[in-house]
C-alpha cells in the first residue's frame, strides 16, 4: 500500500521533534547531495521511496525540493512472503508492486531494499523501478560489500536525513537478514538502461550509487 506525502513537512514545523532523529550514529553520505542536486531544477518532483515513513526525511525533501513524496515500503513486502513462507511468490509479486504510471517519477529513494532480495527478486523490482522513473530521472540506491555473518539478527535500516551529508542508521527488526552482495557489474546489468552517473565506496563497506535515466530525445515531450 502507498502513502503519499505532499504537504506533511510544512505541518512538521510545528510539530515536537521527530523521534526518529535521535541519537543514533552519524554516518557521512556523499550521494545525497547529488541526488538533491539533480531534481532541485524541477518544479514540484514526485519523489518514490522505498523505506518506511520517517518524518524527518519528509521534512527534508519537502523543504529542499518542494516535492510530492509517495511512500512504498518494500520492507513490508518482504516481511509478508517470509512469515507465509512464499518468498519463491516474491519477485512475481514485485512485478505488479507499483500501480504508478510508466515514466511518471522523478527521483527514486531504494536505500538499501536490494540488500534483503535474492536476484531475481532484485531483478523484478530493478525492472519496475526503470518502468516508473522518467527520462532523466535519478535513482539512489546503497549497497553493501560485506558478507553477512551467521548468527547476526535480522535488521533493516532506517536512513534518517540529518542534512544534505548525513545520515543516521536506526536499526529496526527484519523477518530475513541481508542476503550475500550484489557484484558490481551485476548491478550494472541489472538495471540497465540506466547508467551510473556517481558512485562511492564507503568506509562503512557501503556502496552509494546514483543511477540516471537517459533524457528524453530532442522533440519528446516531457509526461
Amino acid at each position: 500500500m502507498s502513502v503519499a506525502l505532499s504537504d506533511l513537512f510544512s505541518r512538521r514545523r510545528k510539530e515536537p521533534a521527530d523521534p526518529d532523529a535521535g541519537d543514533a550514529p552519524a554516518h557521512p553520505t556523499k550521494v545525497l547531495t547529488r541526488f538533491v542536486a539533480s531534481l532541485s531544477a524541477r518544479t514540484q518532483p514526485v519523489l518514490l521511496d522505498l523505506g518506511p515513513v520517517v518524518g524527518a526525511n519528509v521534512s527534508f525533501f519537502g523543504e529542499q525540493l518542494g516535492c510530492k513524496i509517495i511512500v512504498e515500503d518494500i520492507s513490508k513486502d518482504i516481511d509478508r512472503h517470509v512469515r507465509d513462507g512464499k518468498l519463491d511468490d516474491l519477485p512475481a509479486s514485485l512485478s505488479k508492486r507499483f500501480p504508478q504510471e510508466s515514466e511518471s517519477i522523478d527521483g527514486i529513494l531504494c536505500w538499501d531494499v536490494f540488500d534483503y532480495l535474492d536476484k531475481k527478486s532484485a531483478r523484478s523490482l530493478a525492472e519496475q523501478l526503470t518502468r516508473v522513473l522518467k527520462p532523466d530521472g535519478v535513482l539512489l540506491a546503497f549497497f553493501t560489500t560485506a558478507q553477512p555473518q551467521p548468527g547476526t539478527r535480522p535488521e533493516y535500516t532506517r536512513h534518517v536525513v540529518v542534512n544534505a551529508t548525513t545520515l543516521q542508521h536506526r536499526p529496526y527488526p527484519a523477518a530475513r537478514a541481508r542476503q550475500r552482495p550484489l557484484p558490481n557489474r551485476d548491478i550494472q546489468l541489472m538495471f540497465e538502461p540506466l547508467r551510473i552517473a556517481e558512485q562511492f565506496l564507503l568506509k562503512t563497506n557501503l556502496r552509494e550509487v546514483l543511477f540516471r535515466k537517459k533524457p528524453a530525445e530532442a522533440g519528446t515531450s516531457e509526461r
